[in-house]
């Protein structure tokens, strides 16, 4: 995907959404995403395609989060983003609500604000557009549970407490501790991964890592015994991730790190000898107990959860 990019703008690529933040004027800092849109036939509809509309007073990442959880089970539907984030005046609002009408959709919010919530709701009416306040149903549990209303402050999930100073700290020692780099600190850690070249230990340990976890990742090279300071590890739970032959293979093909001299790059994609990678990989982790994840249909966030789920136990 290309595009022209603004002093805000940024590409964030994953295998599902192509993200682009254009740049904003003074008053309104606007988002459109814009969903993988195939040129396939539509099944049964007119159009393979529907706007989703997301109004956010803080980062919107809970909304994206609801509406692409919601958009994905509809597999022949695709969601064209529009995420409004920061919006927390009526002259912001109405603003996003003109365009909102000019492209017509689903719209989704999170605004702490019952004036604005207000505005969204009667505008979005006399649109004749449905709208969904993501967060109200589960405030009101929460009231009727607790006996205490919300305190209905913005951006509350965002503060500088304790817990965020925590998730940079692991944030850098993460980004330290990646790819075998300071092996001898590895006993600090929380959890460490192992595996062989392209099986997803950097962006599972980052992921864990903006959890609160200090993740230190370790390459298994077949020949190359494992560091002495992560088998005598006492503290961290040691996780080796695996995947299939084929998969592994795939990926690497896609990612070849070049030909530096003594680089051979037909073995490096070789399923054969991937296979050998692997079954020394598995060896490792028999002999010494350690837990294994195959991550070939595993997401990030299904792998990290594995991960946290083997924590909990290991405790």
């Amino acid at each position: 995907m290309a595009g022209t990019l603004g002093t805000l703008g940024k590409f964030v690529d994953n295998s599902t959404f192509d993200t682009v933040a254009f740049p904003s004027d003074a008053e309104t800092l606007r988002f459109s995403t814009f969903a993988n849109r195939s040129a396939g036939k539509p099944v049964n509809k007119p159009q393979s395609f529907f706007h989703l509309h997301l109004i956010s007073d803080a980062t919107g990442e809970t909304l994206m989060a609801a509406g692409r959880a919601a958009a994905a089970q509809y597999k022949n539907a695709r969601a064209i983003e529009h995420i409004y984030p920061l919006v927390r005046t009526e002259k912001q609002l109405l603003k996003v609500l003109e365009e909102i009408d000019e492209t017509p959709g689903i719209v989704l919010y999170t605004v702490v604000d019952q004036q604005l919530a207000s505005i969204i709701d009667r505008r979005c009416s006399e649109m004749g557009l449905p709208c969904v306040s993501v967060l109200e149903p589960v405030l009101s549990v929460f009231q009727s549970y607790l006996g205490a209303p919300a305190g209905r402050r913005v951006g509350a999930q965002h503060v500088l407490d304790a817990d965020y100073f925590r998730r940079i700290e692991a944030l850098n020692f993460t980004m330290e501790h990646d790819d075998g780099q300071l092996v001898h600190e590895v006993g600090d850690a929380d959890v460490v991964l192992i595996g062989i070249s392209r099986t997803s230990k950097t962006p599972t340990s980052i992921y864990l890592a903006n959890r609160g976890i200090k993740t230190a990742n370790i390459p298994i090279v077949p020949g190359v015994p494992v560091p002495e300071s992560v088998v005598h590890a006492e503290k961290p739970l040691i996780v080796g991730l695996i995947a299939t032959a084929e998969r592994i293979s795939q990926v690497r093909q896609n990612r070849i790190l070049g030909s530096s001299p003594g680089f051979d790059v037909q073995s490096y994609v070789d399923r054969t000898v991937i296979a050998q990678e692997l079954a020394y990989m598995r060896q490792i982790c028999a002999r010494h107990g350690w837990p294994v994840i195959d991550v070939s249909r595993r997401s990030i966030e299904e792998t990290a959860a594995a991960i946290v789920a083997l924590r909990g136990k290991s405790r």
